[in-house]
């Protein structure tokens, strides 16, 4: 093949592959007696590896990874708020109270109560309040204390001042019949009997007198003789 001659331009693709194939070592140019178009057709060959091979490598480059978003957990729920202690302090674990229930009751005695309990509480204990008896003045919503005593139906207490006569013990020989009737464990007809008992024996000269009227018992008596006087 003739070599052309200096200046003379040849196509793109010989020209290139004249260049390579000038690049290429003389032993392997006189051994596999290269062709123009057998450079070009290497040329060819090698540029499109070097472009797999380019792209492989941009793909392979280490990418930066964004860590996801951290999620807030949910506020915990507020615990549920505690019931207020009574007003004696005694909280929902502590141990039974003992409060004594006298008055116009149908079964008086000390009961046995859970702690926090209230006066409709020890009412209920004791059988419930008598037919007729006032507890206007009886709070059922106060909350017991141990070793308290709730008494039923006894009369309210003379306001403190204003020139009345001083509380203290009801008395006996002067008192009317609804004012014995304010007694605990006295009604209307009990409260009558004192008054006869009174009128038959013209008075009382001792407190134990009273256990001689008729329906009065030992135990009505013991709620009594702290409360009057002869």
């Amino acid at each position: 093949m003739p070599v052309p001659e200096e200046g003379v331009l040849l196509p793109g693709g010989i020209g290139r592959g004249l260049a390579v194939r000038e690049r290429l070592p003389v032993w392997l140019q006189a051994r596999c007696g290269v062709e123009p178009r057998t450079v070009a057709a290497v040329s060819v060959v090698l540029a499109l590896a070097v472009g797999f091979a380019g792209q492989q490598y941009w793909s392979a480059r280490p990418r930066p990874v964004t860590a996801p978003a951290l999620v807030a957990p949910p506020p915990a729920p507020a615990a549920a708020a505690l019931p207020a202690a009574g007003a004696v302090g005694t909280g929902a674990g502590a141990g039974p109270i003992l409060v004594d229930v006298s008055g116009k009751v149908r079964e008086p005695g000390v009961r046995r109560l859970p702690a926090g309990s209230r006066v409709e509480d020890a009412l209920a204990a004791a059988g419930g309040v008598r037919p007729g008896t006032d507890t206007t003045s009886l709070n059922r919503a106060r909350v017991l204390t141990d070793g308290e005593q709730v008494l039923v139906g006894a009369p309210a207490p003379p306001p403190a001042g204003g020139g009345g006569p001083a509380a203290g013990p009801l008395s006996l020989g002067t008192a009317t019949a609804e004012q014995l009737d304010g007694l605990p464990g006295v009604g209307p007809v009990l409260a009558q009997h004192i008054v006869d008992f009174r009128t038959a024996r013209g008075g009382f000269r001792t407190v134990e007198e009273l256990r001689q009227v008729n329906g009065i018992g030992e135990r009505r008596f013991a709620d009594l003789r702290k409360l009057v006087r002869p």
